[in-house]
C-alpha cells in the first residue's frame, strides 16, 4: 500500500517522487557533520542516493573527512541496488560510535561513484547538516537517510512502513 504523500511547501520535493530503484547523483550541496566539537566531514563533492520513500542519503569523498576517525568494522550488509556494504567505526575525543557509518568499496555498475565514498547514520552524531540546516536521521534505525527541510515526506522506516 503505498501512503499518501504530505504536502509539499515551497521549496520542497516530495520523497515519493525520487526514483525506484534507486540512483545516485553528484551534489554540490554543503554537507558537514561535527562530533565533540570535531569537523569529522565536510565537503562540497558528495553523491547522494534518492529512492522513493527515503530521504537522501550523502556519501563523502575519503579526502573529505578527518583522516584517522575511522575504523573498520566487521558488520556487512547487503543493498540491492548498491551491493554489499561494510561498516565503520567513528572516534573522536575517546568516544567509539559502532557502526556509524558505511562504504561500497565495489560498488554495483549502477553506483560506480559511491567507490570509497562514506556515508553516516546522523542520529548518534551532534551534528549533520545540508547547506547549514540541521537534519534528522530517517526513522527505522536501519536507514541512513537524512531529512532536510527541501524534502517531505512521509519517509519509509516510520511504523507500517515495512510494506513501502
Amino acid at each position: 500500500m503505498r501512503p499518501r504523500p504530505d504536502p509539499v511547501g515551497p521549496g520542497q520535493t516530495s520523497v515519493w517522487d525520487f526514483p525506484r530503484p534507486a540512483i545516485a547523483e553528484p551534489s554540490d550541496a554543503h554537507v558537514r557533520i561535527v562530533h565533540r566539537g570535531i569537523v569529522v566531514a565536510e565537503t562540497r563533492a558528495a553523491v547522494r542516493t534518492l529512492e522513493t520513500s527515503h530521504p537522501p542519503s550523502w556519501y563523502i569523498p575519503p579526502g573529505d573527512i578527518a583522516p584517522g576517525l575511522l575504523m573498520p568494522s566487521d558488520r556487512r550488509s547487503f543493498c540491492e541496488w548498491k551491493g554489499q556494504a561494510l561498516y565503520w567505526h567513528l572516534d573522536v575525543a575517546g568516544e567509539r560510535l559502532r557502526d556509524v557509518a558505511w562504504s561500497y568499496p565495489n560498488p554495483t555498475p549502477a553506483f560506480a561513484m559511491l567507490r570509497d565514498h562514506v556515508a553516516f547514520y546522523a542520529g548518534p552524531l551532534d551534528a549533520c547538516t545540508v547547506d547549514g540546516h540541521r537534519v534528522v536521521p530517517q526513522p527505522g534505525g536501519f536507514y541512513g537517510g537524512w531529512i532536510a527541510p527541501d524534502v517531505a515526506g512521509p519517509f519509509k522506516g516510520i511504523p507500517g512502513s515495512m510494506g513501502w
